[in-house]
């Protein structure tokens, strides 16, 4: 989920603050855009340490020219929230004054987009506000209406913004009233660690960033996630996901096996170590020959054993990493491991895969259906994947 936070100059703009947090926390990406009156209430340095992105506040940066393209980010969002939003903007933005950057943003949005109002009361109030609110809904913004309490200027009525927690889960449910998911997703993730002694183990190059973004993009759209994640050094963004540390095959085995019968969906996409060694050394490993000779043996294959349990009523979602005969390979996973889809990537696709904060994949359904997709970071191929997921539920 993206959004693009539009604020204004209100004295409740020390909510957004915590609103960028909110939208954080439950898994969306922030950026942010000031008109110069907000600068007076809140600081850009204090939004891009909690968005974790720049700030913009000019058509151009001073320092160095170069241009920040509103029709840049109205093709990245998924939702323009403006809040606070001052009684001058809704007016700026009902007769297409775009002297500033908030405006001219709003003017190139091609997602949906949210105003919380926040003013005194008999702004509110007035005619004119009233009449730019309806045209804005008119043209299909979506108005979070201001609570009523005491106002900074002394007075109690309507007009206080909506509390940031309130607004959050409104942004939340609109956009993901057509693309939901059941309630429990089981997800695995990272690698798995064989150890050979106390001190050695046999693994692979999985930073786990694949699976965790689709327990963000899962727990965004109101599923309750569990991920079952071997060793990786990523802590989850949503109160609704919960972790389940493993290290091992073996245990991932166990703990996918006692999650899998509760869940609806189960995406596994970890990346598990196919042999182990037939025995574990108590001690470390001494140097004390030229060679070492170590008798792998197979692991448990998860993937096979949650498709032979698998009921009509779940569905399974596979991953396939090849290096070659990709589409080969992965066809005959699924099928041979009883999954209604694979999503297949290959190490030949230079910038992706391990250690990579990018993707490329290639979506294969069970009826044959394959869709390939272009390049780009796992939070968007997650978003693509979890869609595809969403279609095959409503089919």
């Amino acid at each position: 989920m993206n959004i693009v936070l539009g604020i204004t100059g209100s004295i409740a703009a020390y909510k957004a603050c915590t609103l960028v947090r909110e939208f954080r926390r439950r898994g969306a990406e922030v950026k942010v855009v000031l008109t110069p009156s907000a600068r007076e209430f809140v600081t850009p340095l204090t939004l891009s340490t909690l968005s974790q992105n720049p700030v913009i506040c000019d058509f151009f940066d001073r320092r160095d020219g170069s241009w920040h393209s509103h029709v840049a980010l109205g093709e990245w969002a998924d939702a323009m929230v403006i809040a606070p939003c001052t009684a001058a903007t809704m007016a700026k933005m009902a007769t297409g004054v775009a002297d500033n950057m908030l405006v001219t943003t709003y003017l190139s949005m091609r997602a949906p987009v949210f105003i919380a109002p926040a003013m005194d009361l008999d702004m509110y109030r007035h005619p004119s506000t009233k009449a730019n609110m309806e045209t804005l809904q008119r043209w299909g913004a979506t108005i979070i209406e201001p609570g009523t309490g005491f106002l900074a200027s002394g007075l109690e009525g309507k007009g206080r913004m909506e509390e940031p927690e309130k607004i959050a889960q409104v942004v939340s449910e609109a956009l993901n009233k057509d693309c939901s998911l059941p309630k429990k997703v089981l997800i695995t993730a990272g690698p798995t660690y064989e150890r050979i002694d106390p001190v050695r183990f046999i693994g692979n190059f999985s930073s786990g960033r694949m699976g965790y973004a689709l327990a963000e993009e899962c727990a965004a759209r109101g599923a309750e996630v569990t991920i079952v994640s071997g060793p990786v050094n990523i802590r989850p963004k949503h109160n609704n996901i919960k972790v389940v540390s493993v290290e091992s095959c073996a245990e991932m085995s166990a703990a996918a096996k006692e999650h899998f019968a509760d869940c609806d969906v189960a995406i596994l996409c970890a990346a598990v170590a196919d042999f182990r060694p037939e025995s574990v050394a108590d001690k470390k490993i001494k140097r004390e020959a030229d060679d070492l000779v170590l008798r792998l043996v197979p692991t448990n294959d998860i993937a096979a054993m949650l498709g032979q349990m698998k009921s009509e009523y779940q569905l399974i979602c596979g991953f396939a990493l090849e290096t070659n005969d990709e589409l080969e390979h992965a066809k005959e996973k699924m099928q041979r491991k009883c999954q209604d889809m694979v999503v297949l990537n290959s190490l030949r696709n230079p910038g992706t895969c391990f250690q990579s904060d990018d993707n490329q994949v290639t979506i294969i359904t069970a009826d044959g259906t394959m869709t390939e997709y272009e390049k780009k970071p796992k939070t968007e191929v997650a978003r693509d994947i979890i869609d595809r997921i969403v279609e095959l539920i409503d089919e």
